[in-house]
């Protein structure tokens, strides 16, 4: 899996926002910790989801007002700017790129200590484009072996957000939590529906939605009426 195949597959940038949010939803609920998926509605003045495994791979999505930008970074990939001493980009990563999308290449988050854009695979869309897009011509290097499932740029750590998102994240609960959740509360909240106790209380019990209220309106997640 590359780039080009996560731009294939991914859906339009209204059905991405929510299905990142509920993402950040969901950790809230389950763990309430430094979040692995998060979501804040105050990027300065976007909106912006990030993965954290805590190992040093991750990837940000920025919805802006001209579109969204994708970063990822997966630290052992070939394709890593930190494979030499320059630390330059893949060749063809940003080919293509939008002028809109420029100040994301360079917001501090995603550059090192020189200013350095880091990351292993980039893709964008412009609220007036009908699909996904990626560098042009990148030429990516073999996958490190037969147990590498998230491509040779990592773009496969983007395929929780793919269709099959319900069944990935109750996959993911039960590798990365050791715990079964419901699959039914994870479905409600993947399809955008309000919140309420009781999905709340589906995945965790000690958990309501008033003592979550302070993060879930910083995820901008609708919450059923009282």
């Amino acid at each position: 899996m590359t780039a080009y195949d996560i731009a294939a597959r991914l859906p339009a940038i209204d059905e991405l926002r929510k299905r990142c949010k509920a993402l950040a939803v969901l950790e809230r609920i389950i763990d309430g910790g430094a979040p692995y998926y998060g979501y804040t509605s105050r990027w300065g003045r976007n909106e912006a989801a990030f993965m954290s495994n805590g190992s040093g791979d991750e990837w940000a999505i920025v919805f802006t007002s001209h579109g969204t930008f994708i970063r990822v970074f997966d630290h052992e990939s070939a394709m890593s700017p930190y494979r030499d001493a320059d630390h330059e980009l893949w060749p063809g990563l940003l080919d293509g790129l939008p002028e809109a999308f420029h100040p994301q290449v360079a917001e501090p988050a995603f550059c090192d200590d020189t200013g350095q854009f880091i990351a292993t695979a980039v893709l964008w869309r412009l609220k007036e484009d009908n699909r996904w897009r990626a560098g042009n011509g990148i030429d990516f290097p073999p996958l490190l072996g037969p147990y590498d499932d998230v491509g040779p740029d990592g773009s496969g750590m983007l395929d929780i957000l793919l269709d099959d998102i319900v069944d990935r994240f109750v996959e993911f609960c039960g590798d990365y939590y050791e715990i079964e959740v419901d699959r039914m509360a994870v479905a409600h909240i993947v399809e955008y529906r309000p919140l309420t106790d009781a999905v709340v209380r589906a995945l965790n019990p000690q958990l309501t939605v008033a003592m979550a209220q302070e993060d879930l309106a910083a995820i901008g997640y609708p919450v059923a009426a009282p």
